[in-house]
């Protein structure tokens, strides 16, 4: 059985979904499925189990996920005691900060749970509370919505994953502050990935030579890493920056296409339709 690939109501300046004090059940649960969202996912009561890349979990009150994107997960509440959860569903976008000079990421946790393929945080109390008075606040800010909330949401939800990461940091005194990135050389092609995706004839095999390791190497570790193969990555980059052209600029369609390194238009068509959902058009059109 294929994942699902979940969607969500696309706000491009706003990129931030919330399900608050959920009761789970099993007929309610989606199968297995993904997305581009990184989800966090808080337990308040219950009993149940989580599926999350390969790996099984008993979910517990206190329990905290972070489920990187594009990660196949699913959960299987337990009938007699069924979960009651919050979800945040977040582009890494969402909460992007300057630098301060300094190697901080807000991702850090979800780049850890990635890298060590263990995706459960069991929380102390002082975070426990901390977790459910800021996801009372953000749900007070998203009912009353009153001037600037968006902006309330961003700063607690940044003061959340900041408490998640210093946890994250402390339970492994090994780690530092870049474990996300794997071998020397994953640092550099993904440096290396972010300033040339739009370049045509980026592949798999130009990538493993830059970098001096063989192509299945490259593959092997790629995957593991990012949960994606080469190719979808720079797929999912090169419509992502589409997407900004779209609704930035005034550029043809055709145009746009040859500036994210897609060689013909009907290939351009069908990567943006499986990976946005709908045409080009379409999602010019609508937003």
């Amino acid at each position: 059985m294929h994942p699902v690939r979940k969607s969500f109501f696309e706000d491009p300046m706003f990129p931030f979904d919330f399900v608050y004090q959920d009761k789970k059940s099993p007929q309610n649960e989606l199968p297995d499925h993904l997305h581009d969202r990184f989800e966090m996912v808080y337990v308040y009561s219950g009993k149940g189990t989580f599926f999350i890349n390969q790996t099984f979990y008993e979910m517990n009150a206190g329990d905290l996920f972070l489920i990187p994107g594009n990660t196949i997960h699913r959960a299987f509440p337990n009938a007699d005691d069924p979960v009651m959860s919050t979800a945040v569903f977040f582009s890494p976008a969402f909460n992007r900060l300057d630098s301060f000079g300094d190697s901080y990421s807000h991702l850090y946790g979800f780049d850890v749970a990635r890298k060590r393929n263990h995706y459960k945080i069991e929380t102390t109390e002082p975070l426990r509370l901390q977790t459910e008075a800021i996801l009372a606040e953000i749900n007070e800010e998203l009912r009353s919505k009153q001037i600037g909330y968006r902006y309330a949401i961003r700063l607690q939800f940044q003061r959340l994953l900041l408490g998640i990461n210093r946890l994250v940091q402390s339970n492994d005194q090994n780690c530092s502050e870049d474990v996300q990135i794997g071998p020397i050389w994953m640092k550099e092609i993904m440096q290396y990935i972010d300033h040339h995706h739009v370049e045509s004839g980026l592949s798999l095999s130009i990538l493993a030579k830059r970098v001096s390791v063989t192509p299945a190497h490259f593959s092997r570790i790629f995957k593991l890493l990012t949960g994606m193969n080469v190719t979808d990555y720079i797929n999912a980059k090169r419509i992502a920056r589409a997407k900004e052209l779209l609704l930035g600029t005034d550029d043809s369609i055709d145009r746009i296409a040859y500036r994210c390194g897609f060689d013909s238009l009907p290939h351009f068509h069908r990567m943006f339709k499986k990976l946005g959902g709908v045409t080009p058009g379409v999602y010019r059109r609508s937003r």
